[in-house]
């Protein structure tokens, strides 16, 4: 049984009838403390619970009831150092950043530093520090000494650009990143252009994980014509055996949409509705989805359009032209008109 309070955590053992407390990560007792019970408490009959308190700063283990130190020696978690800024911290910290296959050596690599100082803090004699940086410059030649390492490493470099254009999350990151290394084991991006194949296991990633990412979104982030992209989106999805992944969610569609435009939630809220009735009746297979999201944005607009809205400082004014939702849709105009009319005939929403 586990309950968690306020960062407090307790830890219910059936077997000893014990409840051990922990005030974070840190203190939570390992398994050899876990089994320790008060002897005072224990033998009281009328106390059926055994409450113990681990101190990390003093390394004590206290009973709750009656106060009674149960052991002083606990095993000591933390570094030997001591840090007073984040600066100190970094530089006395001895593991390095964690793995990811976004990086061309997923961050195995060795990393020789070039302080001139040992362990101790005395300085390197001139021989030795000549051989370290002799070291230093052949172990990074060896990292970058294959072509697939030095292809790797460009195109990891590019996917890192792009996620900060695109505002990518890491899980979109290394979804592409792994998608990535399997075309390039097949042979698959030997002649065709880096950025095109990047930009195709991005979107990949951003349908599988649902991130809500357009084709020409990413086309555009990567200077790739959509042409391009969609043929190595064909290949990747053919060649590795990719199942298709599901389109946008029509709902998330109307919501970006929505925003770009600056509508009320009144209008989005009744968009959401009409999307809605569409999904129910099966209405919208075989549509884009930002298409059917243009659309209910559209016919929303006309239907909260008041009296008053020629008035400039209406705040409730929500007409907005075709021009405009299809311009924020990405979409055009004619795909706009031509998904208003279907949806007015088959729903009959609109007189």
């Amino acid at each position: 049984m586990l309950l968690i309070f306020n960062k407090i955590c307790i830890h219910s053992y059936k077997n000893y009838n014990a409840v051990i407390i922990s005030m974070s990560k840190q203190d939570i007792i390992s398994s050899p403390y876990s089994k320790m019970i008060c002897p005072i408490c224990n033998k009281d009959n009328n106390n059926n619970t055994n409450s113990l308190i681990t101190d990390t700063e003093s390394g004590e283990i206290i009973c709750s009831n009656c106060g009674l130190v149960v052991s002083d020696k606990i095993e000591e978690i933390k570094p030997e150092w001591r840090v007073f800024n984040a600066e100190e911290s970094n530089n006395r910290l001895r593991t390095g950043a964690p793995t990811s296959l976004a990086r061309h050596d997923m961050g195995l690599s060795t990393v020789i530093g070039k302080y001139d100082k040992d362990a101790a803090g005395s300085r390197i004699d001139t021989s030795i520090k000549f051989i370290i940086d002799r070291l230093r410059m052949l172990d990074y030649r060896i990292q970058l000494y294959s072509s697939t390492d030095r292809s790797l490493k460009r195109a990891f470099t590019e996917l890192d650009t792009l996620k900060d254009k695109l505002a990518l999350p890491n899980s979109v990151v290394e979804k592409a990143a792994y998608l990535y290394r399997k075309a390039q084991e097949r042979g698959l991006i030997r002649g065709r252009t880096m950025s095109a194949m990047i930009a195709a296991t991005i979107y990949i990633a951003c349908r599988q994980i649902l991130a809500g990412k357009t084709l020409n979104e990413i086309a555009e982030g990567s200077n790739v014509k959509p042409k391009i992209l969609s043929q190595s989106y064909r290949i990747l999805v053919t060649e590795l055996d990719i199942k298709t992944a599901p389109m946008l969610d029509p709902m998330k569609c109307i919501a970006k949409v929505a925003n770009k435009l600056k509508l009320n939630e009144r209008t989005t809220r009744q968009a959401m509705n009409i999307m809605n009735e569409i999904i129910t009746k099966e209405k919208s297979a075989g549509k884009h989805p930002m298409g059917l999201a243009a659309a209910a944005l559209y016919m929303s607009c006309l239907n909260n359009t008041f009296p008053d809205s020629s008035k400039k400082d209406n705040r409730n004014n929500n007409t907005r032209t075709q021009a405009s939702i299809a311009q924020a849709a990405g979409i055009t105009d004619v795909t706009l008109r031509n998904t208003v009319k279907k949806l007015k005939n088959e729903l009959l929403l609109l007189n």
